[in-house]
Order: C-alpha cells, then structure tokens, then sequence
C-alpha cells in the first residue's frame, strides 16, 4: 500500500480507528482529525466567544492540547466530544482572561432597603403583632391557618392532618383569615 493510499484510507476510517493511531503516535492521523473536527470547533468557538478575532487560535490551542495529552483519551470513540470538551475549556480560558475586571474593594455600596435598621424593627413589630393575632385564635383555626400559610399544605393535607372534613377546614380558614385582617388592620 502506498502513503497516498493510507492516507485515503485513514481520512474515511471511524473516529475510534484514527483517534487510537493519533494516539498511538501517528501525525497523520491527527491530521486526519483536525480536517475532520476543526469546522465544527470552529463554529462552536465562534458562538461562545461572539467574533471571530480569537477563534483560530483557540481552535489551534486546542489542538496542541489534545496531540499533548493524545494518551489522556480513554475511548477514541468519543474523541468527537473530547475535542470539543477541550475546545470549549480554552474557550472560556478566554473570555475570563479578556473580561475587564472590577475593583470592588474601593466600592462602598448602601445597604439593602430592607435590610435597614428601621425596616428591620418594623418587620419584627409587625411578626409580633401577627404572633399575638395567632395567639389569639381558637386552637383549630390556628392549627388550620398555620398548616395552610406557613406550612404550604393542600386543603386535603390539612383535613387529613387534623382528620376532619375538607369543608371544615374551608370554614375554619375562612374564619382565621378574617379574624387576622381584623386584627392586622393597622399593618396594612
């Protein structure tokens, strides 16, 4: 067989026949793989970096890290998503290494609105107030109200939790409800 003829014959072999003799050693199969996937490295590069400036480079770079590490590839089948897995890193190695960078020491930003010491004294007077308008609940209702409210259960859930009927506990939360509106005018 001659060179021209094992060359046409790798270019058409699978994946798994010309990563194994690229990573055997065979340049010619590498070859092989970089006509192969470079059109499609290419274009995936493209769309993560958003232009073209850096695209064969990384591509390139790429390249050299997998003929580096040829011998890392455990299934030559799946050299396709390899390539593309190393492709992808180098990729986003770029677009961490060109991104501006922000000093945010020197910064001094306000604190949240609700995170303020007046919102939080507000926010606690408000829990007591509900707290003391549970309190003041009949066991039932407040059973059912917490269930519902703070426990996110379903109208079933509740039934089955208290073991009464669906229709009692509508009526028991709609009894709360009203009693801590009631009760909670002032916070409105």
């Amino acid at each position: 067989m001659t060179e021209v003829d094992d060359r046409l014959s790798l270019s058409e072999a699978d994946d798994r026949t010309v990563a194994g003799r690229a990573a055997d050693g065979d340049t010619e199969a590498f070859a092989v793989l970089v006509r192969r996937f470079a059109p499609r490295m290419r274009a995936y590069t493209r769309r993560l970096m958003g232009s073209t400036a850096d695209v064969d480079d990384i591509v390139q770079e790429a390249f050299v890290t997998a003929w580096q590490r040829m011998d890392e590839l455990t299934d030559p089948g799946a050299v396709k998503s390899w390539l593309m897995r190393i492709v992808s890193r180098r990729a986003i190695d770029r677009l961490r290494a060109t991104h501006a960078h922000v000093d945010i020491d020197g910064i001094e930003t306000p604190a949240p609105a609700h995170d303020s010491p007046a919102r939080v004294v507000e926010t606690r007077a408000e829990l007591d107030a509900l707290t003391a308008a549970l309190a003041q609940l009949p066991e039932a209702q407040r059973r059912c109200w917490t269930l519902r409210e703070l426990g996110g259960f379903s109208y079933d859930e509740i039934a089955e939790e208290l073991d009464v009927p669906v229709s009692t506990v509508r009526g028991l939360l709609a009894r709360a409800r009203k009693d801590i509106i009631v009760r909670m005018e002032g916070w409105r």
